[in-house]
Formats: structure tokens, C-alpha cells, sequence
């Protein structure tokens, strides 16, 4: 694997061959990553993974026409050939009237902000081992646990770097380590299975193994014998764990792609009250050891960090430079590249702001309603907002939680579950998706 240094200069030598070879401008990319992990079941070894790729990728422009080209060769003579090809691709392509670099006057420039994305310590393969059966153990000693599905701890690190022929040219790298542990509670046909996760760059803002498989015996015996619900409206309450969900159909909602084809249900709803007032979700790009920090985006421009909804409204769309020329506006540093093509959209990390309420607070009022603690399925309509998905967790009763359901569905329309949203205090900063406790009146739950 290359230093982000030495990364840069390659992107940065691939770009100057397809100048070369013709092109009138050119953007390349080099991502590189390496992992080791190592799974336990049931106290053994169960597989040690190692794997390492390596991939720079050519995005080459003859007038409005574009190409793109990847390889895992980086030698000269592959470079030359990658640079050749795209060159012809390209002058074969249709013209594409938005196709083209970010511009050249909102382009970034080191010096960049520091994100404290690198571990310097390595975890041997023995350190993995122990603590994935630290995490089992401990998920087998919660009384009710009967078996295991395995846990895993990995750890691995990874380099980006971007050139472009009008003057952008920046690297950087990351590390990542994680703990996992899944297991079964109960027996015969009144199994239940659950799991507990954390990935961190940093492996010391990680909880301790133990927690983690304590995490996961828990919850997987809390969902022994779940009961069924009657349908009907109800308020709706997520657990944080699948509340980040809701803030990401609203991401895809807002991206440039879909506000220019017109198939967002939020389309010309900018500015308009989405979300109560006082409601903020904000996005920071540059929070140190973040999931989703990064110093530029995929086209060279600068991050952000500001609000995406500010008082209850949308402030903007994400934008590339190809949907921002589509709908006559500007970038908005949200481009993202992963392996090769065109740029496609993304965020840094996001949160939805903490209300004032306790999570017990917050349902105190509910008679009668749902905890929702797992999401299953893909039944929302990116078009119309129209959500329906299989749902597990909790019923609510005169406030309390009353024990495990299942077997039901939560529905409803965004907009108007975004009107009614309401989130507790207990927002905490681990995810790339950052949310608290929410609670949404009138949805429509499918049971019985």
C-alpha cells in the first residue's frame, strides 16, 4: 500500500499521461485498503480473513464526452495502456452537457484540517483473537444465552487520494477497527437472535469487549416470547439504533441526482417547515476521529460543516458538479468516488439534534404504542415518501416498556412522520448517523 504521498503522486502521474494521450482534462483516484480479522464460535477459531486490494481509477474528458477506466496494475506500461483506453472510450461516448471537473476556482488546498483518523498501534492477530472471545464470552454468560453465532474483531487501514488536471492534488489515510458479537437465546422454535456492534478509526474510543457481548446477550434475550399487536394507528418510538435510518432517507431525498430527475418526495419542498421547528440536523465533515470525516471531497472541493436542516428546514441540496450544473447552482463539496465513474453523493457525519425529553419522558404519555428496535426490509418510495417496513421491538404500555413483539409492520408517509417527529436527549456521537431516541404520533402498525 502507498503513503497518501506517494498516492497523490501516482493519481497525479496517471493524469499527466492521459494529457498526453489527448485528453482534454482528467481526474484520477487511488483508494487502497488492508484488513486482518479474526471470528470465534462457540470458544474456537472459526476463520482468520487477511485481505489487501489496491485500485486506481482514470476519468478522462474529450469535450463533453467521458470515459472512465480502473486497474490494479500501476506499472508505467499499465498506466500508458489505462490512459490510451480511456482516451478512446471516451471519444466514442455520447456527449453529456453537464460531464465535466469541478470548478477550478472552488477547488481545495492544503493545508488541511486534521481529523485524527490514524491508529498508529496494530493489533496482532493474538490481540483480535482475545478480544472476540472476550465480546463471546461475555454474551454467553447472560443468563438465557444458549448459543452463539460468532464474534469477530478486525482491524485495517486504508489510503484515498484524488488528482485532477486543473490543479487539485491531496491524499489521506484512515484506520478502522471493530468488535462484533452475535448470539441465540431460548430454545426449539422460541429462538431469538440478536447482535451488538462498534467500529471506531481510533480501537481506544471502542467499549471494552465485554460490553460489547453483554450488549448483545441482552437484547438478545430480550426479545424471548415476543407477542403480537393488534392494527391499528399507534405512536411509533425508534430506538437510536435504526432511528439513523429516517435521516437517511431524507439524505437520498435531497441528493442532486434525484432533485434533477424530479424523483424526490421532497422536491420543491426547499425551504418549506419539513420537521417541527427548532429541529436541526447538522453535518460536520471535519469532527475529529469521525466515521465520516474527510479533509475534500470526491471532486477535489472542500467539505463542510453546517446545517442540512436548520428550524424544521431543508437549507440546500447535496450537490456533485454534474447535478449542480443541471439545476443551474453550485457544488456543495458532497461528491464521493469508490472505485471508479462518475462522483456520486454523500455526507460527513450527521446528527439530528437532542430534544429535552429523557427517552422515559418522552413515552410517558403513550397508552398504548410500539418500541421499535429493528428495521426489516426496504419498503419505502423514494418518489412519493410512502413508508412501510417490518418492524420488531417493544410494546408500550402507560409509558413502560411491556415486553417483546414481533411479527409487524410500521407505516406511514415521510412527510408526514417527519412533521411529527419528536427526539429525546440521548443523542450520542458513534455513528456515522447520529441520532437520538424518536418518537412519531399516527403511524399505522400492522399486527394482527
Amino acid at each position: 500500500m502507498l503513503s497518501p504521498q506517494q498516492a497523490q503522486d501516482r493519481a497525479q502521474d496517471l493524469v499527466e499521461r492521459a494529457r498526453r494521450a489527448g485528453a482534454d482534462a482528467a481526474d484520477a483516484i487511488y483508494a487502497a485498503n488492508a484488513s486482518e480479522g479474526i471470528q470465534i464460535r462457540l470458544g474456537k477459531l472459526e476463520d482468520v480473513e487477511r485481505s489487501e486490494s489496491e485500485h486506481i481509477a482514470l476519468r478522462v474528458f474529450a469535450g463533453k464526452r467521458s470515459a472512465s477506466i480502473g486497474s490494479s496494475d500501476l506499472s508505467p506500461a499499465a498506466l500508458d495502456e489505462l490512459a490510451e483506453r480511456a482516451i478512446a472510450m471516451a471519444r466514442l461516448a455520447p456527449e453529456d452537457a453537464y460531464a465535466g471537473l469541478a470548478p477550478a476556482e472552488r477547488l481545495s488546498h492544503a493545508p488541511w484540517p486534521e481529523l485524527d483518523m490514524i491508529d498508529p498501534a496494530e493489533p496482532t492477530p493474538q490481540t483480535l483473537r482475545a478480544l472476540a472471545e472476550e465480546g463471546e464470552d461475555a454474551a454467553r454468560a447472560v443468563a438465557g444465552v444458549t448459543n452463539s453465532d460468532g464474534a469477530s474483531a478486525s482491524a485495517g487501514r486504508g489510503v484515498f487520494a484524488l488528482a485532477t488536471s486543473h490543479g487539485f492534488s491531496g491524499g489521506y489515510a484512515s484506520t478502522n477497527h471493530s468488535i462484533s458479537v452475535s448470539v441465540v437465546a431460548g430454545e426449539g422454535q422460541a429462538k431469538q437472535r440478536d447482535n451488538a456492534w462498534r467500529q471506531a478509526h481510533h480501537a481506544h474510543d471502542l467499549p471494552s469487549a465485554a460490553e460489547i457481548g453483554t450488549l448483545a446477550g441482552t437484547r438478545a434475550v430480550g426479545r424471548l416470547n415476543p407477542g403480537r399487536v393488534k392494527s391499528g394507528p399507534l405512536p411509533v418510538v425508534f430506538d437510536p439504533r435504526v432511528a439513523g435510518t429516517l435521516v437517511g432517507h431524507l439524505l437520498g431525498a435531497i441528493s442532486g441526482s434525484a432533485i434533477a430527475r424530479r424523483s424526490s418526495f421532497l422536491l420543491d419542498k426547499l425551504g418549506a417547515q419539513i420537521f417541527r421547528p427548532g429541529t436541526v440536523i447538522g453535518e460536520d465533515s471535519h469532527r475529529p476521529r469521525g466515521l465520516r470525516s474527510r479533509p475534500f471531497d470526491g471532486e477535489g472541493l472542500p467539505t463542510r460543516t453546517g446545517n442540512l436542516v436548520e428550524d424544521g428546514r431543508i437549507t440546500g441540496w447535496l450537490l456533485d458538479s454534474a447535478s449542480a450544473r443541471q439545476l443551474g447552482l453550485e457544488p456543495t463539496g458532497h461528491a464521493a468516488r469508490s472505485g471508479g465513474g462518475s462522483p456520486s453523493v454523500s455526507v460527513g457525519n450527521v446528527h439530528l439534534g437532542a430534544g429535552t425529553l429523557s427517552p422515559s419522558e418522552l413515552m410517558a404519555d403513550i397508552k398504548d404504542g410500539i418500541y421499535v428496535t429493528e428495521l426489516i426490509g426496504q419498503g419505502v418510495n423514494g418518489v412519493t415518501g410512502d413508508y412501510s417496513r417490518g418492524a420488531s421491538g417493544f410494546r408500550i404500555v402507560d409509558g413502560q416498556l411491556a415486553g417483546p413483539v414481533a411479527e409487524l409492520t410500521v407505516a406511514g408517509n415521510l412527510l408526514a412522520m417527519f412533521a411529527e417527529l419528536t427526539p429525546a436527549n440521548d443523542l450520542e456521537w458513534y455513528r456515522a448517523i447520529n441520532v437520538p431516541t424518536l418518537r412519531i404520533d399516527g403511524m399505522t402498525v400492522a399486527g394482527e
